[in-house]
């Protein structure tokens, strides 16, 4: 669960379809106290926001939240350090992909995405040579890591600044979640 800003309340609310009276009353708080937050009149408690942020997720899941897993795409699809290139390109082109961890024994090592092929080429370095190359020489750092149990707000906030996530259980991989499988829920919600 992301604990809102008190600026953030008002929006969720209107969002959850809340009156400020109902979110009073899921949150334990008084319809006058959440009328000051939204004016920017109070400056609430950590523990108040977290209430209140709570009551918002249950208003909008049915007291339900997602996981990771729910939302993950599962058998990873992946390239080893020592395949090609070309290999590599094969697989994103042919999945519709744009983006693949690098496995080495079960465990990530790298990543290789087609915004590092795009920046080499442009760079000037000659694609037929590029292709011949392992994916070791091209390869970038890992995608964060996260949780098969997280819940989806974990994963909302890590995608903003990374392509792609590597979802574990107990430490292995096993599966991977994208920016475009963040569209998956809210297809699911207007189903």
């Amino acid at each position: 669960m992301a604990i809102l800003k008190p600026s953030e309340v008002k929006m969720a609310r209107i969002r959850a379809g809340l009156t400020q009276a109902k979110l009073a009353e899921l949150a334990g708080v008084t319809q006058a106290y959440i009328a000051k937050i939204e004016a920017g009149e109070a400056d609430p408690r950590v523990s108040t926001l977290e209430k209140i942020s709570l009551a918002l997720e249950r208003a909008t899941t049915g007291g339900r939240r997602t996981t990771v897993e729910e939302l993950m795409s599962s058998p990873i699809i992946s390239v080893k350090p020592h395949d090609k290139i070309e290999q590599a390109i094969r697989l994103m082109l042919s999945n519709d992909i744009s983006q693949l961890p690098v496995l080495e024994g079960g465990v990530q090592v790298g990543s290789i995405s087609e915004t590092t092929f795009i920046h080499r080429i442009t760079s000037g370095e000659d694609i037929s040579k590029l292709l011949k190359r392992s994916v070791t020489e091209m390869m970038d750092n890992p995608f964060p890591t996260v949780s098969k149990d997280a819940n989806i707000e974990v994963a909302y906030h890590l995608l903003e600044h990374e392509p792609a996530l590597v979802v574990v259980d107990h430490g292995r991989p096993v599966g991977i979640i994208t920016k475009a499988d963040v569209f998956k829920l809210t297809g699911q919600k207007g189903a």
